[in-house]
């Protein structure tokens, strides 16, 4: 055999040792990843994105039900007679910053001792409260306060059942 043969032999050789194994072989050589572990990462990639759109829906929903709870509280305050008020309509804002959103208002004195008399009998029944003084000179006695409207109207339920409470307190929305 001469040496053009041989070489032609073993030319031939290697491609049909090239055509009969995977591009796989060439990729582990090379350092990188093979065909079955790209297929694996795609598919992972999928599944996070799955579950992270599965996430953004439930979160949705849950605001979606939020949503529909908080205007049947306010539906329910408006049919009990009761009120909602925003600080603007009553004379101003409140002149120090209320840390929650409702309150459950009491009673509104322009003497701050008898707003501390009231404070201090709702205390004394278990209330948490505070005095919250409007721009316009009112100390208003909140009890109770919550960072959701049902939490207030179930607390203004409540706080309306007991001997200090007059039946027209309302849920102040510090906004």
């Amino acid at each position: 055999m001469n040496a053009h043969v041989k070489k032609l032999l073993i030319l031939s050789s290697l491609l049909l040792a090239l055509t009969l194994t995977s591009c796989d072989a060439f990729r582990k050589v090379a350092g990188k990843p093979t065909s079955s572990e790209i297929e694996a990462k795609r598919l992972q990639i999928e599944a996070d994105l799955k579950a992270a759109h599965l996430a953004r829906l439930d979160s949705l929903r849950r605001m979606e039900q939020a949503l529909a709870d908080s205007v049947a509280i306010l539906d329910s305050i408006k049919l009990s007679g009761g009120t909602i008020l925003n600080p603007s309509v009553i004379g101003g804002g409140l002149s120090a910053k209320a840390d929650y959103r409702y309150y459950i208002i009491i009673g509104a004195f322009s003497n701050p001792a008898n707003a501390g008399t009231l404070l201090a009998k709702a205390q004394a029944a278990g209330y948490e409260g505070q005095i919250l003084v409007f721009k316009n000179g009112f100390n208003a006695v909140g009890v109770s306060p919550e960072d959701r409207i049902s939490d207030a109207y179930a607390a203004l339920c409540k706080v309306k059942a007991e001997a200090f409470c007059p039946q027209d307190a309302w849920i102040l929305i510090n906004e």
